[in-house]
């Protein structure tokens, strides 16, 4: 049976309205941002490079500290706060005339979206049950490339026009989007902050104690906090989980950069092939991510998908050093195929990494944890266009090869961190009763 393209009514259905809201106005700001900044604001290339790079890292250290206020204030309040405050920075856009003003205005602009995906994903905990979640991380994932789908149309529009007014109007359907994204975020009810929770559980650890009267309670309290202060880097099976999957990672940037340069540089195939391979990716996601999802029910599942997934992507980067040399008909039939196993493999990865971020953290502290496991995306999006333009275009062949081959090691790789990171669960889960 076909899977349902829309989830279920309730607090999954509003959180995949607010997806779609905020992901079109960013469709239309990705692929119009950067003539922006250098025709508009009249910034050099290599400027804009490097105040993305700089916003993006300042971004990936912001996001572990507000998944963490997150868990102590409440996911909804936060994330709400936190989708004004990326409204407001990508406004700010509209007006900046100059380079620091540009990489003050995109580092508050990656903070604010580091922070309202962990946010993001404690609220998704608080609401949806763990069976549910990747499927909904599915449903989202679908939503997302449908809103960037529409939200580019309406950005090469702007791009056809080429006019100022045209790209300022681009900026204020974004900065509007995650306004539109706040107020949907409201309609979906509250989730107690992780301190409500713990005091509810040492009260009632407190009650039902049988040596002196509370102190099962306080201990497990005072350990809770003291892990608190230690953070999510202190887990270091989860720490190497993250990095593993940053690694898997660096496929983000291929269509955006990685292939259009090496169908530029390296191939006879006509340039149109490029938009052509975006679209193929954006269509599967949108119709097979859901599907791809379902045979994820839990972490030995999950490892299993990354694992297959690695192969998938190596079989992908093969077929994409075969276009090099060839005819144009033949390179763009080798594109295809090598984009068909590579969007396999990225749904693939994408559905076992969800449920093994999910599965693997503390259930309190899911926004803190949600944070760090979020750096990957940052940091992949700021070394990604680095290691693929050397890689890619710098050696060729063989670039194509070490990359399929380092995916492959990182995917076999996720399963002994995977045994590693569920002991230490285990283990976390056993303390509190041998203390009672």
């Amino acid at each position: 049976m076909t899977p349902r393209l829309v989830p279920p009514a309730g607090p999954q259905r509003v959180l995949a309205l607010a997806q779609l809201t905020n992901s079109i106005g960013d469709g239309a700001y990705y692929v119009t941002s950067a003539l922006y900044f250098t025709h508009v604001v009249g910034l050099a290339p290599a400027r804009v490079g490097l105040g993305l790079t700089l916003a993006w890292a300042v971004g990936s250290l912001a996001g572990v500290p507000l998944g963490r206020l997150a868990d102590r204030r409440g996911p909804r309040g936060t994330a709400v706060l936190l989708a004004l405050g990326t409204g407001a920075a990508v406004g700010s856009f509209l007006v900046v005339r100059g380079f620091v003003p540009f990489v003050l205005a995109a580092c508050a602009y990656a903070t604010a979206q580091s922070g309202l995906a962990a946010a993001r994903q404690a609220l998704l905990a608080g609401l949806v049950t763990a069976g549910e979640r990747t499927g909904l991380l599915a449903h989202l994932q679908a939503t997302l490339n449908a809103g960037l789908a529409v939200g580019a149309g309406l950005g090469g529009l702007a791009l056809q026009a080429g006019t100022r007014g045209a790209y300022l109007g681009v900026l204020a359907l974004d900065a509007v989007s995650f306004l539109v994204c706040a107020g949907v975020l409201l309609r979906l009810p509250g989730v107690a902050p992780m301190a409500a929770r713990e005091s509810g559980s040492a009260a009632r650890e407190s009650g039902s104690a049988t040596e002196k009267p509370g102190s099962a309670g306080r201990r497990s309290v005072a350990s809770v906090r003291k892990s608190d202060r230690l953070g999510v880097l202190r887990d270091r099976p989860y720490a190497v989980l993250t990095l593993l999957n940053t690694v898997l990672l660096l496929r983000m940037p291929l269509l955006s950069l990685g292939l259009p340069l090496w169908v530029a540089e390296r191939t006879a195939a006509p340039t149109w092939v490029v938009s052509a391979l975006f679209v193929l990716n954006t269509g599967a996601v949108m119709l097979f991510q859901v599907r791809t999802a379902r045979v994820v029910t839990g972490l030995a599942s999950a490892t299993r998908v990354v694992r297959r997934s690695g192969w998938v992507m190596f079989g992908a980067c093969a077929v994409f050093a075969l276009s090099a040399g060839v005819s144009p008909w033949v390179a763009v039939g080798a594109l295809v195929i090598g984009a068909v196993l590579q969007v396999v493999a990225e749904m693939g990865q994408s559905a076992g990494s969800w449920q093994l971020s999910f599965d693997l953290a503390p259930a309190d502290r899911v926004g803190e944890y949600q944070g760090f496991f979020g750096t990957g995306v940052t940091v992949a999006r700021t070394l990604g266009p680095l290691v693929l333009t050397s890689l890619l275009v710098g050696w060729g062949t063989p670039g194509w090869l070490l990359l399929g081959g380092v995916t492959v090691v990182a995917s076999y790789a996720m399963g002994p961190a995977t045994r590693r990171a569920a002991g230490r669960v285990v283990e976390e889960t056993r303390q509190p009763a041998l203390a009672r």
